[in-house]
């Protein structure tokens, strides 16, 4: 599982690298593998639905077992699929990369991470930064 303090670590080291990359003010959340929020944290001058938008890439990860990446691509030849999977997950999934899968050592999906605020290929690198941290495996 994602303890607390891990979920503080992740979110802690994924700020730390988008402030290091000079990204966009960013929102970073955490979900255990049943897509409860275990942290989240917005930074000063992101946008107010940002929350709404780390959630929805995170809990699409972790419902679907697929990061966003892989999400993204499957839409991409199955539409429908991602549609429907949207709409039995009451919308709440953004299939995009910045919705990140995490694995303990083993390989077992313990959660995710959901990184919104610059590009989406960005949010992802930063998120890796703080998997990486916590000492967790991330899939993007």
């Amino acid at each position: 599982m994602i303890t607390l303090r891990k979920a503080r670590t992740i979110v802690r080291k994924t700020l730390e690298k988008s402030r290091e990359l000079g990204l966009k003010p960013m929102s970073v959340i955490v979900v255990d593998a049943g897509g409860h929020v275990q942290a989240f944290e917005r930074e000063d001058m992101a946008s107010p639905g940002r929350f709404a938008i780390a959630q929805g890439k995170a809990y699409g990860s972790v419902m679907l077992g697929m990061a966003g990446t892989a999400q993204m691509a499957r839409a991409e030849v199955q539409a429908y699929f991602i549609a429907a999977a949207g709409g039995a997950l009451g919308g709440q999934m953004i299939p995009v990369p910045g919705g990140v899968l995490v694995r303990d050592k083993k390989g077992v999906v313990i959660g995710a991470v959901g990184v919104t605020g610059d590009t989406s290929d960005n949010d992802a690198i930063a998120a890796m930064a703080g998997i990486d941290a916590a000492g967790l495996i991330g899939e993007i």
